[in-house]
């Protein structure tokens, strides 16, 4: 078995793993009623952690993507549904922000880590600004749209697997997205080779901002309102994901695929310590442990493999 193939058996088997531990806390949840609430936020969750992901590949990271998420959220409950033009526009623009930053971090060898971290704080500030309070609502397509329910598979489940789908055969079949790999792989030879490291880390960074602003709408569409807080905790868990998933910090190593089964596990260890009615204040922590379980799996089963 190869090491990619490790990386990628891990987080199905965990998933697999909570999964089985669920239904047999609560047999009931063996339904299609009971699959969509489990995975009921999995949508958006997938969306963010493909966006932070995206910034991963290139050997950066981004902690300003639960405040952004929340600020899509705000303006997709208030202008999109209010004003749609003006909606639409401040979120491409946005978009356009985000890949401008990935340029300027670049153009300016300033640390990823730090000018997102600064900018989390405005995204969150505008957040405030455009919903000062809980309100809004979704706009109708949007809410259609997450409302729809597949036969037998419920689409909590379809809509993560057809992005993860999606995004792998883009990552490691196009051109572009090879290009990107290289990026976190190997820049000096891509900057060698012509291309232009500029405009490739603001083209990831603008589509991680795409995939930001898709998960801030489809967060919208499930809950049906937003506030400024409605996505804060994605930062962190948009990160677990990607490294539950089997990606790397480093290298350009990630896998979309896993990445998505990573939100998945996530989303179904919250309802999982639900169920054992753990306090919401230790499930974060207990998040965690479930992370560092599987990240020493994978350490342990690397290092036998290579002694």
């Amino acid at each position: 078995m190869t090491r990619d193939q490790i990386r990628t058996l891990l987080p199905v088997v965990s998933l697999g793993v909570l999964l089985a531990a669920v239904f047999w806390l609560q047999p009931r949840a063996m339904s299609y009623f009971g699959v969509n609430l489990l995975f009921n936020l999995a949508i958006p969750l997938a969306l963010a952690t493909i966006a932070q992901m995206l910034i991963i590949m290139v050997n950066d990271i981004d902690l300003s993507i639960g405040s952004f998420v929340t600020f899509c959220a705000c303006v997709a409950a208030t202008l999109v549904n209010d004003t749609p033009l003006l909606g639409y526009a401040v979120l491409a623009a946005s978009v356009l922000a985000y890949a401008a930053m990935g340029a300027i971090i670049h153009a300016r060898g300033l640390p990823a880590i730090v000018v997102t971290l600064g900018t989390s704080f405005v995204w969150s500030g505008l957040a405030v600004l455009i919903l000062p309070s809980p309100g809004g609502a979704a706009p109708g397509w949007v809410r259609d749209l997450m409302s729809l329910k597949p036969i037998f598979v419920p689409l909590a489940i379809i809509a993560p697997v057809v992005i993860g789908l999606v995004m792998h055969l883009f990552i490691k079949r196009s051109s572009i997205g090879v290009v990107l790999q290289g990026v976190g792989g190997n820049e000096r030879a891509l900057d060698r080779s012509g291309w232009s490291i500029i405009g490739l880390k603001a083209f990831a960074y603008g589509l991680a901002g795409l995939f930001g602003v898709l998960a801030g709408m489809a967060l919208v569409g499930l809950t049906t309102a937003a506030d400024a807080n409605i996505a804060l905790r994605y930062t962190l868990l948009s990160i677990a994901g990607v490294i539950l998933g089997g990606g790397e910090f480093t290298g350009g190593r990630v896998s979309p695929i896993g990445a998505v089964i990573g939100a998945l596990t996530l989303t179904l260890a919250a309802s999982f310590l639900s169920f054992l009615r753990l306090s919401p204040d230790w499930q974060i922590g207990a998040q965690g442990a479930i992370l560092i379980l599987v990240l020493a799996a994978r350490l342990l089963i690397s290092y036998r493999r290579s002694a």
